[in-house]
């Protein structure tokens, strides 16, 4: 009896102990592609001009600006479900920024997620696609990052809360949602669709918001693009795949293309976070890209529903509601959508047919007439049309209603919404 009780005791110390300090070691040590060298420049100039390109359309400069501040020198709040994490400085200064930095350091955080003294990196910079990018890539945006104005800007610590601020921890959340691996082109696809591929599995990292995430916050790999709630924002990233008329099956491939570099398509507009990302980032994108991103996304299959947050149940009639709906429609919103819900686009998007009425999750067009919105301001159309806010004209149920009808009008057919749900929502930060 004894001998079985020291045996058990063992095991014991041998899954408490021994597989956490295993996992530990192994991502500490565990460096896929730290073998790969530097590919040789024949021309620096180029090199920067091509890591300024990718630096822009990978909108690194998004995280790692502060509002009002100078350019990469950090400070940005990434704002998360466990607490925030601080973008960090990645000008050349030698103290605060990367200046001490070599090429295989910044291909370290990109490819396998460490900090140039291995320390572990948190996910909310977007490795886990990064990791896709080749060396030749990651070596032009360190080239460029290395000719910007230097800037003496301290890092803050993350703020989070206990466990999450324990960073080894991360070797576990590695463990579980991290394969490092650059992208390996399919040979039976076109070099555009690959390129399409590589920008969007890995420099775009779209996946960090159009894919659902699990309670840890890693993205969920069986509903990849399928769609997901952006944490904390309060906006829905809808899904990238194509097939269902939700997602991008009746998308013209232009459409796309157009909807990323100007912020306006004849099927839809960039609002919320999206607006962002097109005016600071996608605008600048070469033709050739946007149509390789364009193509790929409409080749892939349709993604299952994603988990995000169904809506509660409405109060009242069905027909009592949507009969209101279409009288709030007709007095605020038939000018510029149409009766028809054709609208005038590009500057007033079709409602018919609209995905972002069709997903089972309505809160963007929620927020859309609560707080209006405009598209970015972009070279391709540098003066947006926009839609006021109907927050103080419309009260909880008569937004609830006018959402409701859209959603089943014009052959759109879809869940009615609830008042709670909008009161839910009401106030929120835009993004």
């Amino acid at each position: 009896m004894k001998r079985l009780l020291l045996s058990l005791l063992a095991v014991i110390v041998v899954l408490v102990i021994g597989v956490p300090a295993a996992v530990i070691a192994y991502q500490y040590w565990h460096e896929p592609g730290s073998d790969v060298a530097a590919v040789p420049v024949a021309d620096r100039a180029e090199q920067v001009r091509r890591g300024a390109y990718l630096a822009r359309i990978g909108d690194c400069m998004a995280c790692h600006t502060a509002r009002g501040g100078q350019a990469y020198a950090g400070g940005r709040a990434i704002v998360t479900p466990f607490g925030n994490i601080y973008a960090p400085n990645i000008t050349p200064h030698a103290e605060t920024g990367i200046g001490t930095w070599t090429p295989d350091d910044f291909w370290r955080a990109l490819h396998n997620g460490k900090s140039k003294n291995g320390e572990f990196l948190y996910p909310a910079f977007p490795f886990t696609n990064y990791t896709r990018m080749t060396r030749a890539d990651s070596d032009a945006i360190f080239a460029y990052l290395r000719t910007i104005e230097p800037v003496a800007q301290e890092n803050r610590e993350p703020e989070l809360r206990f466990p999450y601020n324990q960073r080894v921890l991360l070797a576990v959340w590695r463990s579980l949602y991290f394969t490092p691996g650059e992208f390996q082109p399919d040979q039976s696809k076109s070099v555009e669709w690959n390129r399409g591929a590589y920008l969007v599995q890995g420099l775009g990292h779209c996946s960090a918001c159009h894919t659902s995430r699990t309670r840890l916050g890693g993205s969920d790999e069986k509903l990849d693009l399928g769609g997901g709630l952006i944490p904390v924002q309060n906006w829905y990233a809808p899904a990238l795949t194509g097939g269902l008329a939700s997602e991008l099956g009746n998308w013209e491939a232009s459409h796309i293309a157009d909807l990323l570099t100007t912020g306006v398509s004849m099927r839809g507009t960039a609002a919320g976070p999206m607006a962002e990302v097109v005016g600071q980032s996608l605008q600048y994108m070469e033709k050739d890209d946007a149509q390789a991103i364009a193509g790929y996304l409409k080749s892939l299959p349709s993604a299952e529903v994603s988990s995000a947050r169904r809506m509660p149940a409405p109060t009242g009639n069905a027909e009592e509601v949507l009969k209101e709906g279409q009288r709030i429609y007709e007095k605020y919103c038939v000018d510029c959508h149409q009766a028809n819900g054709q609208g005038h686009p590009p500057a007033y998007p079709p409602l018919a047919g609209n995905r972002a009425l069709l997903v089972d999750n309505a809160l963007n067009p929620i927020r859309m007439v609560l707080n209006g919105g405009y598209p970015p301001t972009t070279k391709g159309n540098p003066r947006p049309y926009g839609m006021p806010p109907f927050a103080q004209e419309l009260n909880d149920a008569e937004v609830a209603a006018v959402v409701s009808y859209m959603r089943n009008a014009w052959g759109n057919k879809a869940s009615l919404v609830s008042p709670v749900e909008v009161g839910r929502y009401r106030g929120a930060p835009l993004y």
